[in-house]
């Protein structure tokens, strides 16, 4: 588990080696199961997490229905940040559809570090910024495109999602039913 955290810190420049061990060292790593919940509606979030493997959804109840509205990978950061700074209870659920490896933080634990190494204030900051940066353009895309041209943008833009996740979540992802989802496929398979 370690050696997968130091690999992660060690990708920044600002750190030092020294600086990247012993921050790989102090920072809690977990193993959760696949069907784990992270965090489910109505909880207040207590903790953020960071996926170094595994694969977590994000879904809401909406008349009983699950509605995938996210998933997070490698390398993504899993919060409801509006229950987790806020306090908040949330609405969404998070579970594993994996089983993953993943960095957990709560606000103390974040301060604590923030004041033993001051460089991870501009790590943090980089991290969050590319990380609302491409939930934008996920969200600008999602709401422009058809779902066959959602589908298209999964394919081209997280190929390996298709294949880690089951294709009736998937389908909630870009809106459609499972069987319109299939008929998507087939539609494409004909035209390649």
């Amino acid at each position: 588990m370690q050696t997968e955290l130091l690999d992660f810190v060690s990708k920044f420049g600002l750190l030092t080696p020294a600086e990247a061990a012993e921050i790989a060292r102090q920072i809690p790593v977990r193993v959760v199961r696949k069907g784990s919940y992270l965090l489910r509606e109505g909880e207040v979030a207590q903790a953020c997490y960071f996926v170094l493997k595994g694969c977590v959804r994000q879904y809401r109840l909406l008349d009983g229905m699950e509605k995938t509205t996210a998933f997070f990978t490698e390398e993504q950061a899993v919060v409801d940040f509006n229950s987790y700074a806020n306090q908040v209870p949330s609405r969404f659920y998070m579970v594993c559809t994996e089983d993953c490896l993943l960095i957990e933080g709560s606000p103390n634990q974040e301060q604590a570090m923030y004041n033993q190494f001051p460089k991870l204030v501009a790590i943090t900051r980089d991290m969050m910024e590319q990380n609302l940066g491409q939930m934008q353009d996920e969200f600008a895309t999602f709401t422009t495109l058809s779902p066959e041209e959602r589908y298209r943008h999964l394919q081209e833009h997280r190929p390996g999602l298709l294949q880690r996740v089951p294709q009736h979540q998937i389908a909630s992802y870009l809106g459609v039913t499972p069987e319109s989802l299939s008929r998507i496929r087939k539609r494409l398979l004909t035209k390649a």
